[in-house]
């Protein structure tokens, strides 16, 4: 993975998103897309090694496309300017569609690297279940948040979208009322990329991740179907 070249590209794109400007730099695409896929295959291979249940992931399928949906957006150009997957047992990526919890990362134009762990924006009876699974099992999601390495990495579970009032069903004295709240169960972290080479963004990504399993092995524990 030329890491310099990636974000070299997705700064152009970012300047010039349109179809001309991507069809014209196709050969370039083409070749950053084919690395970042080695990359994904390479992390999988290597996070089934503390979480075996990754093994099964397709690779074409963890990757997101570059193309963006205009369909219900104001900013209409056709292009993200970051290069994305998701890894999950289902080899799935949306939530809705059975994605479960994942290890996500992207790398953008401004040369920043994003890490995560966890789910995002769980479907409404994903989002009761995992709640309840809080409830239920108050001892075990408390040592989690003990957990050095997972909170040393990231810091605590994004609070974003949370929120201001117990969900309905839910009584506000319960232990971890605060994360019962929340409306994602995820972990992240950002960083710049600098002149980090291939091995060690790798790297840095596998150490991430294993940071991140035990979320993710938590999440996984809860068998609620997840439907739209």
């Amino acid at each position: 993975m030329h890491v310099r070249d990636l974000t070299q590209y997705l700064a152009e794109l970012s300047e010039n998103n349109n179809r001309a400007w991507f069809v014209m730099n196709k050969p370039r695409y083409d070749i950053l897309r084919a690395e970042f896929l080695e990359l994904v295959v390479r992390l999988i291979a290597e996070i089934s090694k503390f979480d075996p249940a990754i093994a099964s992931c397709n690779p074409k399928k963890a990757l997101f496309r570059i193309n963006r949906d205009m369909r219900f957006s104001h900013d209409k150009s056709p292009y993200k300017t970051h290069f994305s997957a998701s890894i999950t047992a289902s080899g799935l990526k949306k939530p809705s569609q059975g994605g479960g919890p994942s290890y996500y990362f992207h790398i953008d134009a401004s040369g920043t690297l994003l890490v995560a762990g966890g789910e995002y924006m769980p479907p409404s009876d994903r989002l009761r279940a995992i709640r309840r699974h809080i409830v239920d099992d108050a001892s075990g999601f408390g040592k989690l948040l003990k957990n050095k390495k997972l909170m040393g990495t990231y810091g605590d579970l994004q609070t974003e979208g949370q929120l201001t009032r117990p969900p309905k069903g839910f009584d506000a004295d319960l232990p971890h009322i605060e994360y019962i709240k929340l409306k994602n169960f995820i972990v992240w972290k950002e960083q710049p990329l600098k002149k980090m080479l291939s091995d060690a963004l790798e790297k840095e990504l596998v150490t991430s991740f294993k940071d991140a399993f035990p979320l993710v092995s938590w999440l996984r524990q809860i068998k609620t179907p997840i439907t739209e």
